[in-house]
């Protein structure tokens, strides 16, 4: 399989942990030139550089705060000026900490959920990536090919108590990639999204048992949780020349659930 990704420039939100951390390291390992961003977590993210360097690619670290249209624009320009394009953008960076109930929280009423929260959860999951893919398009329209890969979630397709705002924001983008994919096909830009399932990174792995990992895994059609790289392997592929033709679709990196 022909990724054709050597010295493309990627883009990859969020890569300082998890999903996004693992998919910069994997772009790396296909020769990539790859934008680590991060918002508070510098010193993570220049692990992520060092990973996505020693897998054989070259990192650029930058600063993007999701609720900050202007941070978004420096980012991209900053990207435009070390490499003058971008050929793939994974939107993966997400503020979910305060999205969704964690344990020993109580789970709020629909009705009792302020205004401003339920914004704040907009701006960041669905805003956010407005702006980074209009910032990031004229770059991405002038290369021989494009690729967008969105980053959902499973628990739009599940549902959970609590989790309305992000369920919502997250669903958003099922719509979105299949808008962008009529607007954008046509020049050479694919867009697709990928659904992690829930996923064994080292914030699932800080805050749950080994047990649950376990149990969960089991109740699986593939008899385990799916781990980072997955997650990953599943957007290099959607993200490179090996996808000549998938386009506006939802794949589930889910174990089968």
């Amino acid at each position: 399989m022909k990724t054709d990704l050597r010295d493309k420039v990627v883009l990859v939100t969020g890569a300082s942990s998890g999903i996004g951390r693992a998919t910069a390291a994997a772009y790396g390992a296909e020769g990539a030139r790859v934008a680590v961003t991060y918002h508070t977590g510098e010193e993570r993210a220049q692990e992520t550089a060092r990973l996505v360097a020693e897998a054989g690619g070259t990192p650029l670290v930058l600063r993007y705060d999701l609720a900050d249209e202007r941070s978004v624009r420096d980012a991209v320009s900053r990207i435009a000026e070390e490499w003058g394009r971008i050929d793939v953008l994974v939107a993966n960076a997400v503020v979910w900490s305060e999205a969704i109930p964690r344990p020993g929280r109580p789970v709020p009423r629909f009705e009792d959920v302020a205004p401003k929260q339920w914004q704040e959860v907009l701006r960041t999951s669905l805003d956010a990536v407005f702006h980074t893919i209009q910032a990031v398009l004229p770059l991405m329209r002038g290369c021989p090919w494009g690729r967008i890969v969105m980053i959902g979630a499973g628990l739009a397709d599940t549902g959970k108590s609590g989790a309305g705002a992000y369920g919502a924001a997250k669903s958003a983008l099922y719509g979105l990639t299949r808008s962008l994919a009529w607007e954008l096909g046509p020049e050479g830009i694919l867009v697709n999204m990928v659904v992690p399932g829930q996923t064994l990174t080292e914030t699932v792995l800080a805050n749950v048992p080994a047990s649950f990992a376990e149990e969960k895994g089991r109740s699986l059609p593939s008899g385990r949780m799916s781990l980072p790289e997955d997650v990953a392997n599943a957007v290099v592929f959607l993200g490179s020349a090996a996808n000549g033709n998938t386009h506006g679709e939802t794949l589930r990196v889910t174990g089968g659930a």
